[in-house]
């Protein structure tokens, strides 16, 4: 849960939890090529119904949901997709999978110029405002980004 401080008056001031987000959606799917192609959907019909725009938020979900698929299945679990409006004008993508053991790696050029796999996280950071991972509880991971987009007030 989200803190805020908030100013009673001049002199007192106190810490208030923030509301829930008002946007907020989450689904478990089934860690399997299936489950991440079905993320990628349902978070591109999510975007829509809520007036955001789908790109690049369609691309990041894709991503961490076949990553999840990809290097977090452990078989009969699944994995979650979480898709928020944490703040005003951010759009919070969470992907969490069951394999916290095998965290992911910011390193440039993992694999080598010509590997068929590697690059899909710097596509991520290339593409979100922010990302990171975030540890437990055990045995889960989570990998989220965060995108800026235009309020519907502004378009």
């Amino acid at each position: 849960m989200n803190q805020r401080i908030t100013r009673i008056s001049s002199s007192v001031t106190r810490l208030v939890a923030d509301p829930a987000p008002a946007l907020r959606f989450s689904v478990p799917l089934s860690a399997t090529r299936r489950g991440a192609r079905l993320a990628r959907l349902l978070a591109t019909e999510q975007l829509c119904s809520w007036g955001l725009p789908l790109d690049p938020a369609r691309l990041i979900v894709a991503e961490l949901a076949a990553n999840a698929a990809l290097h977090g299945r452990v078989p009969g679990r699944s994995f979650r997709l979480v898709l928020a409006v944490t703040r005003p004008a951010t759009l919070r993508i969470e992907v969490t999978d069951t394999r916290g053991d095998r965290l992911p790696v910011r390193a440039p050029g993992v694999g080598g110029a010509l590997a068929e796999s590697g690059r899909g996280l710097l596509l991520v950071g290339e593409l979100a405002d922010r990302w990171g991972v975030e540890e437990g509880p055990v045995p889960c991971k989570t990998v989220w980004a965060e995108v800026g987009f235009v309020p519907a007030v502004e378009r």
